[in-house]
């Protein structure tokens, strides 16, 4: 396999991973208004769990239990599942303001222990040697890339498959009812706080899946892998792709990343050795450009939600 194949190979695996986790983000924001500004707490709990249940035996750590992967998986979603109704049903009747700073604190408080918990993370030296599905039938990095890209393909046409049809039941439609108009749907006899919850639970399990997947892929895990630009590229990808549309948020995910490995390599290898540094800067500037050229001429997304049209026929 040449190089550049490998690296596309790698960059369509790490679009795949984001895609999962705009998903989860557009279940939240997209059909039902919960303005989450954590999605990089419950992305680090679903990588962290799977590190430390699948991750070798090591001295010095009571964690690294060497469980099988698919363990570590289902782990990381039911922990992060756990996690976020706990931490919804205590603040999902804030307003969006208040959430967003709520969610934004827990986030980066995770990170925090993330970094400081030596015993059970490794801290700042992360957690190695972590369970990769397979890794001794393709045994070279080119082959198990190759594999663990169709395996992403398959489990992110899954969890769009099963977004669609959850969408589209009754309870979708509630989701959508209670972000347009509240009052409506309570009045209906809909708990909103109830369905707020579950779309808040479920859709950051899919985030905990993403961080699963990624420590699976990469094998390696550290506090630095989750930091809050993580939380802005997940928005940038749903605003640019188009909220409740899940299609929208695959290929914001694309778009996304796509400006931001394409900035980076720029700046590292054309412009000058002086600049290297600044490459980050660069990329936040050049997605923020594309968000407002996104939001002057595309206000709803490049893919922009889908109307729903009466079935019903005329009287």
């Amino acid at each position: 396999m040449s190089g550049l194949t490998s690296y596309l190979v790698f960059f369509a695996c790490i679009v795949l991973i984001f895609g999962i986790v705009t998903m989860g983000l557009n279940l939240q924001w997209g059909f039902t208004g919960i303005f989450n500004a954590g999605v990089v707490g419950f992305y680090a709990i679903g990588g962290y769990t799977q590190a430390i249940l699948t991750a070798a035996p090591a001295a010095g750590h009571f964690g690294n239990f060497g469980l099988p992967w698919l363990v570590g998986i289902v782990a990381a979603m039911a922990v992060t599942g756990l996690a976020a109704w706990l931490i919804g049903w205590i603040t999902i009747g804030l307003r969006d303001d208040y959430l967003a700073i709520t969610s934004f604190g827990i986030a980066v408080t995770i990170q925090l222990i993330t970094l400081n918990w030596s015993e059970l993370t490794g801290g700042p030296n992360g957690l190695t040697r972590i369970a990769r599905p397979l890794a001794v039938v393709f045994d070279t990095p080119a082959a198990f890339n190759l594999w663990f890209l169709a395996l992403l393909v398959l489990v992110t046409a899954a969890v769009y498959a099963a977004l669609e049809r959850m969408l589209r039941s009754p309870w979708g439609r509630v989701l959508r009812a209670i972000r347009e108009d509240e009052l409506a749907a309570v009045s209906l006899g809909k708990s909103a706080r109830s369905f707020r919850i579950q779309a808040f639970a479920i859709g950051s399990m899919l985030m905990g899946l993403a961080g699963a997947l990624y420590v699976s892929f990469i094998g390696f895990v550290s506090p630095f892998d989750f930091l809050p630009i993580f939380t802005f590229q997940a928005w940038a990808m749903l605003i640019v792709g188009g909220s409740g549309n899940n299609r929208g948020a695959l290929l914001g995910a694309l778009v996304v990343w796509s400006i931001w490995t394409a900035s980076g390599i720029a700046v590292t290898k054309f412009v000058l050795p002086s600049f290297a540094a600044q490459g980050a800067a660069v990329q936040v500037i050049l997605i923020g450009l594309a968000l407002m050229l996104v939001l002057l001429y595309r206000p709803r997304g490049l893919l922009g939600e889908r109307a729903m049209v009466s079935r019903h026929a005329d009287p």
